[in-house]
């Protein structure tokens, strides 16, 4: 796996750099830094909206790191996240005491401040404060053109197929049990295609508390309303003034699918959660950071009672900052890496400037290493025009970017008045955060591993090159500034994995009455742990146990082969049918030699119960073995006592390390009354244990005795 950095990366100079501003605290040598914009919009009494971020941050990879599940994770990069937080709690009481507006935030220890420049005067002379970054309205979809599309069922749309998704449908792996959440307009949560796939919907009635958070306290687009209102308490899309209903849209490629015929999204086994964080396609920084919030603990509908445990696995973004605005770049990225850094995928839209040329990833989170950045392809896998470009310069990093391509244009996926088309990297980012829950729901070990299943996508990519030459881009270079790695394609990626990791194979203990006569079937039931997309094959061959072969049941071996999709085969072994009173025996399954799998349980015992009305059986009594040194080794004596005349089957083990080894067998005949008889092998020194068994000449079988000796050096 190869670790990726995900350094915070503050305003580089001529992106609207970082200055410092007011007077600084005496016992401190490092001034907070104020962005230019809030000085800005605060000149002349005016008051602005921005940002304060803490010095006093969490570690969040570290306080995860090792976490043994999915679940201690999540609950451990909040505890330290909330903890870290409480480094506000000096500013907040001087905001109070200033009286002014503000709402504070824990995935990053930020605080989002309504005031004017006597606020930023104070917070700038704090030795707690970090930065004081713009918190300005912006238009942020990345969504280029759309249209009104047939409502009649269409199938499967190209844009899934493209990817790869129905092979990996066919395997049964679909996204169930895992959760697909968008940061975005919000989403109108019953139309067909979305409603049963809603995880507040149960059939019956809608829950929204856990499911929907609308960041979207008041106005930020200028014009005094939303359709939606705010604060609303269930999910809703404001977007009325596109055809393609933002949210929603792309909410339907990650798991639309209406059951009658409209398979828009890539992953319809999966349920779905949603934040509103723009206000008619405007937002701000905060109301950004507010939804990541919510996803890494959703809270009621009244933002109370997070828990960790209802986070998403992975998030679709497609919004951007533009590039004059930057986001609150330092307080916007290390949300965005505390999510990762939890478990979850972040998918992020590339954005639409690629008309402009080479280095139009420009806006945050597309620039962010953290962020796995999309751009748009169509039909025939070529880049779209608008979809933007690396290498990022905005920062002075100079990062390869986008990561991944996939479908942009003429994406058709669910709309508030039925189905629509969509152009946009919007389009795009849903596939990638689809896909990885496609992949998640077949190899649960990869769930939460951000870094491990980001670079399986990029790996088994189509990979494209292209001869835009961005960034000195060779017209073979692989990533590339255009294409990333290349187009998302979930399936090669399937393959890949379990190649890397193939499926465990098992097999199960089965029981069955011997009946009077003819053969009865003991029916094992080999399991592959999880469908493959190759063939598996594997030798079986039954051992014998208190069972005898031929007697009792017949010898059978050979091999299976489990189809793409097949999980579950059978090996029926014939059991013979007799009358004869005796205990229940037992014989096995042994499994060995797999291809493309590995072998879990390999062994399992079949028990064949007596259906036979109980008689008298022999009784062994007395067992003992005492030994004697010869020429070779020590030779063992076994003497017993028989109620009636039998024959003794005997197993003679030796001790091995914690388990037993066999050391021999043999079969006596003895009369009723005392009895002894020198075993047929010469003994090496350790310790030992004797197990015999009776069996009369009607075939009674008396029960089982056991002794333990030892043979001395």
């Amino acid at each position: 796996m190869i670790v990726r950095a995900t350094a915070v990366v503050l305003c580089a100079a001529g992106v609207g750099a970082l200055v410092a501003g007011g007077r600084h605290d005496a016992a401190s040598q490092v001034r907070p830094a104020v962005d230019q914009r809030v000085l800005a919009d605060t000149v002349g009494g005016r008051t602005a909206h921005f940002l304060v971020r803490l010095r006093r941050q969490a570690d969040v990879g570290t306080a995860v790191a090792g976490a043994p599940t999915r679940a201690v994770q999540g609950t451990r990069a909040v505890a330290a996240l909330r903890r870290a937080s409480n480094g506000q709690l000096g500013v907040e009481a001087e905001l109070r005491r200033l009286g002014v507006s503000f709402h504070s935030y824990w995935v990053v220890s930020a605080i989002a401040v309504v005031g004017g420049r006597r606020v930023v005067d104070a917070l700038a002379a704090r030795s707690d404060v970090a930065t004081i970054e713009a918190d300005r309205a912006f238009r942020g979809y990345a969504a280029e053109s759309g249209s009104a599309a047939p409502t009649a069922p269409q199938g499967i749309e190209w844009n899934v197929q493209k990817i790869g998704a129905p092979a990996v449908w066919a395997l049964g792996y679909t996204g169930q049990g895992l959760v697909y959440a968008n940061a975005d307009s919000g989403v109108t949560w019953d139309v067909p295609a979305l409603k049963s796939h809603y995880r507040g919907w149960d059939g019956t009635i809608a829950n929204h508390n856990y499911n929907w958070w609308d960041a979207v306290h008041g106005d930020i687009s200028g014009n005094g309303s939303t359709p939606c209102g705010f604060d609303a308490k269930a999910p809703c899309d404001d977007d009325t003034f596109t055809s393609i209903s933002h949210g929603t849209h792309t909410m339907g490629t990650a798991v639309g699918d209406d059951g009658a015929g409209n398979q828009v999204g890539v992953a319809p086994g999966a349920k779905w959660i949603a934040c509103r964080n723009e206000d008619e396609g405007v937002g701000r920084p905060s109301s950004y950071i507010e939804c990541l919030q919510f996803f890494l603990a959703p809270t009621d509908l009244n933002g109370a009672n997070p828990d960790p445990a209802k986070r998403p696995n992975a998030v679709g973004n497609s919004y951007v900052c533009p590039p004059e605005e930057q986001c609150a770049a330092g307080s916007l990225q290390a949300a965005v890496d505390n999510l990762r850094a939890a478990g979850v995928f972040m998918a992020v839209s590339a954005g639409n400037a690629g008309r402009n040329g080479c280095s139009t990833i420009a806006s945050p989170p597309a620039i962010y290493d953290s962020s796995v950045s999309v751009g748009a392809t169509d039909v025939g896998d070529r880049i779209a025009g608008f979809s933007s470009r690396g290498p990022v310069t905005i920062d002075g990093s100079g990062r390869t970017k986008p990561d991944l391509v996939a479908p942009g244009v003429g994406v058709r996926s669910s709309s508030r008045n039925g189905y629509a088309l969509g152009s946009g990297t919007s389009m795009a980012s849903p596939h990638v955060g689809a896909a990885v829950l496609l992949l998640w729901s077949a190899f649960p070990e990869l769930r939460g591993n951000v870094d491990a299943t980001e670079q399986l996508l990029e790996q088994s990519a189509t990979h494209l090159t292209t001869s835009d030459g961005c960034g000195a881009d060779t017209t073979i270079a692989v990533p590339n500034n255009t294409y990333g790695y290349g187009r998302l394609d979930v399936y090669a990626a399937f393959r890949a994995e379990e190649a890397a990791s193939p499926p465990e194979l098992g097999v199960a203990d089965v029981a069955v009455a011997e009946g009077d006569r003819g053969r009865a079937a003991a029916v094992f039931s080999v399991t592959l742990a999880r469908a493959s997309s190759r063939p598996v094959r594997v030798d079986f061959a039954t051992r014998r146990g208190t069972a005898t072969p031929g007697a009792d049941f017949v010898s059978t071996s050979g091999s299976l082969t489990f189809g793409s999709g097949e999980r579950v085969k059978k090996i029926p072994v014939p059991v013979v049918g007799d009358t004869v009173r005796e205990l229940d025996e037992t014989f096995s399954l042994e499994l060995s030699s797999p291809e493309n799998a590995r072998l879990g349980r390999s062994q399992a015992v079949a028990t064949i119960r007596n259906d036979d009305t109980a008689r008298a059986r022999p009784v062994l009594t007395g067992l003992r073995v005492t030994t004697r040194k010869q020429s070779g080794g020590t030779s063992a004596t076994v003497r017993l006592r028989l109620s009636l005349p039998a024959s003794v089957g005997c197993v003679i083990e030796r001790r091995v390390g914690a388990g037993w080894r066999r050391a021999g067998t043999f079969r006596r005949s003895a009369p009723a009354g005392a009895s002894s008889f020198l075993a047929p092998f010469l003994l090496v020194p350790g310790a030992y244990r004797l197990r015999c068994v009776p069996r009369d000449r009607a075939g009674s079988v008396g029960a089982a005795v056991s002794v333990a000796f030892a043979v001395a050096a």
